[in-house]
C-alpha cells in the first residue's frame, strides 16, 4: 500500500484539476452576453472572466488541451497502479481499481464540477477566472501549433467544408412565395414568415409602448413599490437616479426568484435604438446583446418609447396584432358596418394601407391621428372631420390619454367603377 500511495496522491491532485478546467469551461461558456457587459464593469476577478470570453477560441482551446493532458496523465497512473497491484494482490483487483478510478474521474471531474458551474456561472467564473488566465498563458506558445494540426485536420477529413451563406430578407421572401404553393404548410406557418419580412418595413417608433404606458421605478426599488400588480409592459423598468431615463429591466415572470429591496441590483441593462430604426434592426440587436427590452430615442436623445421582446414576438406570432390591441386590448382596425370602420388613432398609415392593399400618401410613421391634426391643421376635437386620400374621416371620441377613435368610410366599389 505505501508504494502506491504516492500515485494515489498524484491522481487526486490529477482529478482536482480536472474538475478546475471541466467547470470553469462550463461556466465561462454559460454567461450570456449581458452578464459579461457587466462583469467588464465589476471587480478585477471579473474583468478577467469578460477578457477570458473576448477570445473564445483561444479560452476553449487552452481548456481543452489541460484536460487532455491531465487525463492521459490520470489513465497512464492508473495503469501504472494497476501493475503493482496485481503483482501484489491479483489481476481482479487490478481490474476493480481501474473500472473505480474510471467512473470516479467521470463523476468528479466532469459531471458534478459541470453542474455545479451551470447552476451558479457567473459567480464561479468569477473565482476561477485569474488562475485559468495563468494557464491559459501558459498555453500560448502552442497556440500556433495547434492552429496548424486543426487546419491540416480539416484539409485532410473536410476538403470540400464551406461555410454556410447568410440568410438575409430574400431567401424569407422567397420562402413565402414557395409556401404559396405548398398545400402542406399550415396558414398560419405562412402568416409568421410574412410577418417576418415586414418586420424589415415597420419602425420601432410605430410599434413601441409610448411613455404613457408603461411605469418605471427610480432607484431604490423595493418589491412593495409593484403594490401586487402586474406593469404594463410586464417589465419592471429601472430609470437612472433623479432621471426618467430608463437604464435597465427585469422581467416580472422571473418574479419569484427576486429579493424584497435593491431590485435595481438585479436588472439587466436595456439597449437603446433611434425612432427611425427597423423592428428588425432592434431584434437583431436585442438576440445579439441578450436584452428583452430596448428603449426608443427620438432626435434629441429622449426616451419617447420602450419596445420589449414580448412586443416582437407578438407581432410575429399573432394572426392579426397592433399596437392598439397591445396597449388598449382593442383591434387597430374593426369593420361595423358595410364602407364603415372604427379605426384607433394610433394606427399607422402603413398599417391602414396595408389593411386595404392599397398605397396611401404620406410618410410612413404618420399615424391617422397625426393625419387628421394635419389636414385640419389644428388639434382634432370629437365631431371633426376631413377627407383624406379615399376615405372620409369623423372623429367619434377623444379619451383622457388622447388616442382618438376614429370613423372610416370608404366606398370601394364605387370608386373602383371611377
Amino acid at each position: 500500500m505505501t508504494i502506491i500511495l504516492p500515485w494515489l496522491l498524484a491522481m487526486a491532485v490529477l482529478i482536482s484539476l480536472s474538475a478546475f478546467f471541466s467547470a470553469s469551461e462550463a461556466a465561462l461558456f454559460s454567461i450570456t452576453p449581458a452578464q459579461r457587459d457587466k462583469l467588464d464593469t465589476e471587480s478585477r476577478r471579473q474583468r478577467a472572466a469578460a477578457r477570458l470570453l473576448q477570445r473564445p477560441d483561444r479560452l476553449l482551446s487552452a481548456v481543452l488541451f489541460w484536460n487532455l493532458a491531465i487525463n492521459l496523465t490520470y489513465f497512464a497512473i492508473t495503469a501504472r497502479v494497476g501493475l503493482l497491484m496485481s503483482d501484489s494482490a491479483g489481476s481482479s483487483e487490478a481490474a476493480l481499481f481501474s473500472a473505480f478510478s474510471l467512473l470516479t474521474l467521470i463523476f468528479l471531474s466532469e459531471m458534478l464540477p459541470k453542474s455545479l458551474a451551470i447552476l451558479r456561472p457567473v459567480g464561479l467564473a468569477s473565482q476561477l477566472a485569474m488562475p485559468l488566465s495563468l494557464f491559459v498563458r501558459l498555453v500560448d506558445p502552442l497556440m500556433p501549433v495547434l492552429q496548424f494540426f486543426q487546419l491540416v485536420l480539416r484539409r485532410l477529413l473536410l476538403p470540400r467544408f464551406q461555410a454556410e451563406p447568410g440568410f438575409d430578407q430574400a431567401d424569407v421572401e422567397r420562402a413565402v412565395k414557395l409556401s404559396r404553393d405548398d398545400a402542406q404548410l399550415a396558414e398560419r406557418e405562412q402568416r409568421t414568415l410574412e410577418n417576418i419580412v415586414e418586420l424589415s418595413e415597420i419602425r420601432v417608433d410605430e410599434w413601441m409602448r409610448p411613455r404613457r404606458h408603461f411605469l418605471a421605478f427610480n432607484p431604490p426599488v423595493n418589491l412593495s413599490d409593484l403594490q401586487g400588480q402586474m406593469t404594463p409592459s410586464s417589465y419592471l423598468l429601472v430609470t437612472e437616479r433623479d432621471s426618467e431615463d430608463i437604464q435597465s429591466a427585469i422581467p416580472l415572470k422571473n418574479i419569484a426568484r427576486l429579493p424584497e429591496q435593491h431590485l435595481e441590483h438585479h436588472a439587466t441593462a436595456v439597449l437603446h435604438v433611434p425612432w427611425v430604426a427597423t423592428v428588425a434592426d432592434a431584434l437583431q440587436l436585442m438576440d445579439e446583446r441578450q436584452r428583452e427590452v430596448a428603449t426608443v430615442l427620438n432626435e434629441f436623445g429622449e426616451t419617447i418609447g420602450i419596445l420589449t421582446m414580448e412586443d416582437i414576438l407578438d407581432s410575429l406570432f399573432r394572426d392579426d396584432t397592433s399596437r392598439s390591441g397591445r396597449l388598449f386590448s382593442r383591434a387597430a382596425i374593426e369593420q361595423v358596418e358595410q364602407g364603415c370602420w372604427h379605426v384607433m388613432g394610433i394606427t399607422s398609415i402603413y398599417r391602414l394601407g396595408r389593411h386595404f392593399n392599397i398605397d396611401l400618401p404620406g410618410r410612413r410613421g404618420l399615424t391617422v391621428a397625426g393625419v387628421i391634426q394635419k389636414t385640419l391643421a389644428r388639434l382634432p376635437e370629437s365631431g371633426d372631420e376631413c377627407q383624406w386620400g379615399p376615405f372620409q374621416l369623423r372623429v367619434l371620441e377623444i379619451p383622457q390619454q388622447g388616442h382618438l377613435l376614429v370613423e372610416l368610410r370608404w366606398d370601394r366599389a364605387s370608386q373602383e367603377q371611377q
